[in-house]
């Protein structure tokens, strides 16, 4: 009996990606290969890759070279926004084998079997993004804590910085039906936490092409969505991981509030607490209305964790711009920021914009609302010593630990216990410890 061909994966990038990643690898799965580890060496590696920022390249080839390191005969595969953007440069790198675009990564397994080892450019089947029409269904699975679901792909945005419509194709969504097959998919896992990701996951409905020959109805929108997956049973709860504020109505927000499964923990992109930089990032929403979102969401949720992306060193945020939203972030009541730093990305408007700003000083600013993130993240896990609160349980990189999340994205750490790994549990929060996470109440008591 022959010994079947194995597969690694390695994935760069967001949420999205990971999902997409498990998807892939049941498709080997289901074909007979078995999935390895990266560093055990593989018949086949698949590298999923990203594009948001400068490094993809250096990320790109690093792994490349990792992966022949452990199997020098592998045939390497590398697909993602990076693939999809820049398929010619990628084939170039020395050890890669195939290059698939957005529009051919899941059908992978067509291509595999022309491969042969070369050292000459690696194959490119890297056709046109507006190809990439159909929404390919995908979920991940591995860690038995959580999944991230895929409920949206592409984006109809124009924002001036971002490359992700030329790397994934128009808004396109699937159905309210089968992403809550795919939920119940998941619960049967013994999963407790689902994640749903996308681009521009609020456009859910409105932006979807064809799926499998259907036009799906223009009125199940993402609130229809929420609805529908809160009464899927056996999974504790669901995140949202990111919404634009634009699309972060208060029906969303009154809906959450009352939910029974999804989380008080909404994470809206900013950018910009500068109406300028809005502008010229052609951004759908000004300042007002973000702060209007934050204002309604603790209203209905006071202990709601709300997080905020920013990008700094935009083209022409001079320091007085910067200042202004700087002043403007530190006087919202958000949790946390994740912090870009600009750089300069191919065939968008953005990089020919005048006035761009020394990367020493982007660099600064991104240090300065760093610093303010940590602040805001310990005075959110401050308000809530003393309280008690959800967790779900899961092992933590340090021995002997475990660590998890509150509903509201609060991180905890406790000696590890293993009868609690993967439940949902109250527990009481106690203190802050020196590295960022907050000690527990123990022993925890069930339900």
């Amino acid at each position: 009996m022959a010994t079947p061909k194995t597969v690694a994966f390695h994935t760069l990038g967001c949420k999205l990606n990971y999902s997409e990643t498990s998807s892939m690898a049941r498709l080997f799965v289901q074909a007979g290969y078995v999935e390895a580890d990266f560093a055990q060496g593989a018949d086949v590696y698949v590298i999923n890759t990203c594009s948001v920022t400068e490094f993809a390249d250096r990320k790109c080839r690093n792994i490349v070279r990792q992966a022949l390191r452990h199997a020098p005969q592998a045939f390497v595969v590398v697909v993602g926004c990076y693939a999809q953007l820049k398929p010619e440069e990628i084939a170039a790198i020395p050890g890669v084998d195939l290059v698939l675009g957005a529009a051919e990564k899941f059908r992978i397994l067509d291509y595999i079997d022309d491969l042969s080892k070369s050292p000459g450019k690696g194959m490119v089947r890297a056709s046109a993004v507006r190809e990439a029409k159909d929404f390919v269904h995908a979920f991940s699975f591995g860690d038995r804590t959580r999944s991230f679901l895929k409920v949206q792909d592409g984006c109809d945005y124009k924002c001036t910085f971002c490359t992700i419509p030329q790397a994934r194709g128009r808004s396109r969504s699937s159905t309210v039906e089968q992403i809550v097959a795919d939920a119940q998919a998941i619960a049967q896992m013994g999963v407790k936490e689902i994640v749903l990701t996308g681009v521009n996951i609020g456009d859910f409905g409105n932006g979807t092409e064809v799926i499998e020959g259907i036009r799906p109805r223009k009125e199940a929108l993402f609130i229809d969505l929420i609805r529908a997956l809160d009464e899927v049973e056996g999974i504790e709860r669901f995140r949202i991981s990111s919404i634009e504020p634009n699309l972060c109505t208060d029906e969303i927000i009154e809906f959450v509030a009352s939910s029974k499964r999804f989380a008080p923990h909404f994470h809206m992109p900013l950018q910009s607490g500068n109406n300028k930089q809005l502008t010229q990032m052609r951004r759908r929403y000004r300042r007002e209305l973000y702060a209007e979102r934050v204002a309604h969401i603790k209203h209905c949720m006071p202990h709601a964790c709300i997080g905020v992306d920013v990008i700094v060193g935009f083209p022409g945020e001079t320091e007085e711009d910067f200042l202004e939203s700087y002043r403007f972030i530190q006087e919202l009541d958000v949790s946390y920021l994740h912090v870009f730093t600009y750089s300069e990305r191919a065939n968008t408007p953005a990089a020919k914009m005048p006035d761009p700003v020394p990367m020493h000083e982007r660099k600064r600013r991104n240090q300065m609302l760093s610093i303010l993130s940590e602040k805001k993240r310990r005075a959110f896990y401050a308000q809530h010593l003393g309280q008690t609160r959800p967790v779900l349980f899961e092992h933590s990189p340090e021995p002997g630990m475990m660590s998890g999340y509150t509903d509201n994205y609060i991180k905890i750490e406790a000696p590890i216990d293993e009868a609690l790994l993967n439940q949902v549990l109250p527990v009481s929060l106690e203190n802050i410890l020196p590295h960022g996470v907050v000690s527990i109440q123990t022993p925890v008591q069930a339900h």
